[in-house]
């Protein structure tokens, strides 16, 4: 029989790395935690800031269906670690949660600190104990993991390894993604880690690049096809920026155009500057004889396109187009916008590629590194805000902390005599 507890390193100490170390000290393993940066759970706080959502209360079909390519891996996950058993374990630190009109669910405070706070404070007093300012560097010749450590470089040698490294977006908080040549080299599949949840360039004139960077686009809704023949449409807003496009409509179809992007070079998609007219009305109004007034007052008058909407028009039309009413009416409800490249990865809200999951077994084991489990951001998979990122990232937490408790447990059990 052993005669001490499994010791496991945990490295990264972000919503993951915590969940799995929660779930190793509990089931009686000695958990080391490292990360890189002077503090855990950097990342987890900036997404508090304006509002932590921690999961999202719609339905069990359409909450996994927004997994998309990756809703079958996903699924058994979040089924143990279900929406409302995440609300159940926060609520166990003591934080009330509330739905909003969104169906988001938040703190009721709607911070992340006292959240966070607590947490760190049960998982110490589970004698999980934390090494900060130590990044990992892969293994030695021997196996070790070794650390950049402020007192130089330090060497562990656990029973079992959880990664939960982050991908590659905010990078000053950690997740830059320099594990995934470390996997690389050990035989573990990889996917390129891109942007996910980003911005686009579109490349606007000076002029309307100085008249309207920063303006919000609200009351609009976008529409595109993705190279999979998926239709996206949907509702809600966005801002011009200096370059481009962002914001949370944009977000949600970042997927499908950064893949059409990357297929095609660029991707076009249909803007709706008036969602709550029918395209009849539209013509109609816009037909309308306007007399003496100028073109742009009378849309403001007639179909309520001023500001930023009257100046995308002038920008993605050509002059011919402008003045045609029928092409005019047409582009109002369909202006087509042409994005040329997603906005650089450390920027994005997150980041899709990483440990592709036919690289592990269920139970989230590298196949080609026994007793190395990964979880979080940096496996291959994607998902819109709204609370669907975090939910997923406790989720595989949970279930590597699991899985290395269960092969510990079988490997002890396969050395007795």
């Amino acid at each position: 029989m052993r005669a001490e507890a499994p010791r496991v390193a945990v490295i990264g100490g972000g919503p993951a790395g915590l969940m799995a170390a929660e779930v190793l000290a509990a089931g009686g393993a000695a958990v080391e935690l490292y990360d890189a940066m002077p503090s855990v759970g950097r990342k987890f706080l900036l997404a508090g800031v304006g509002g932590m959502n921690l999961t999202h209360s719609e339905p069990r079909e359409p909450f996994l269906a927004r997994y998309g390519a990756r809703e079958a891996e996903l699924t058994p996950l979040l089924a143990e670690f279900s929406p409302a058993r995440l609300c159940d374990w926060v609520h166990g630190l003591g934080i009330d949660t509330f739905v909003g009109s969104s169906g988001r669910v938040f703190p009721a405070d709607m911070k992340a600190a006292p959240l966070l706070r607590a947490w760190l404070h049960r998982l110490k007093a589970a004698g999980v104990a934390f090494h900060v300012r130590h990044r990992w560097l892969g293994w030695d010749a021997d196996g070790a993991l070794r650390f950049a450590a402020p007192a130089g470089e330090r060497l562990a040698r656990p029973d079992a390894t959880v990664l939960a490294l982050g991908g590659a977006s905010w990078q000053r908080l950690g997740s830059d993604g320099a594990w995934l040549p470390l996997l690389a080299a050990r035989g573990v599949d990889v996917a390129p880690l891109v942007p996910a949840n980003c911005g686009f360039d579109v490349g606007w004139s000076a002029h309307f690049r100085d008249k309207f960077a920063g303006a919000p686009l609200k009351s609009v809704a976008l529409a595109f096809t993705g190279p999979d023949g998926r239709r996206f449409e949907r509702r809600g807003e966005c801002v011009v920026t200096a370059g481009g496009i962002e914001g949370s409509l944009v977000y949600a179809a970042s997927a499908a155009l950064r893949d059409a992007i990357a297929a095609h070079g660029s991707a076009t998609f249909a803007l709706d500057l008036a969602p709550d007219r029918s395209p009849e009305r539209i013509a109609a109004e816009v037909a309308h004889p306007r007399g003496s007034r100028s073109l742009s007052s009378h849309l403001q008058s007639k179909v309520g396109i001023t500001g930023v909407k009257a100046g995308l028009l002038r920008e993605c039309l050509d002059r011919e187009a402008y003045a045609d009413p029928a092409r005019l009416a047409a582009a109002i409800k369909a202006l087509p916008v042409t994005v040329r490249a997603p906005r650089p990865i450390d920027e994005a809200i997150s980041s899709a590629g990483g440990v592709r999951f036919e690289a592990l077994d269920a139970a989230l084991m590298a196949r080609a590194v026994p007793g190395l489990f990964c979880a979080g951001e940096m496996l291959d998979w994607e998902a819109p805000t709204g609370g669907y990122l975090l939910s997923a990232c406790f989720a595989s937490g949970r279930a590597a902390g699991l899985g290395a408790l269960d092969w510990l447990a079988r490997r002890e059990h396969a050395e007795q005599p």
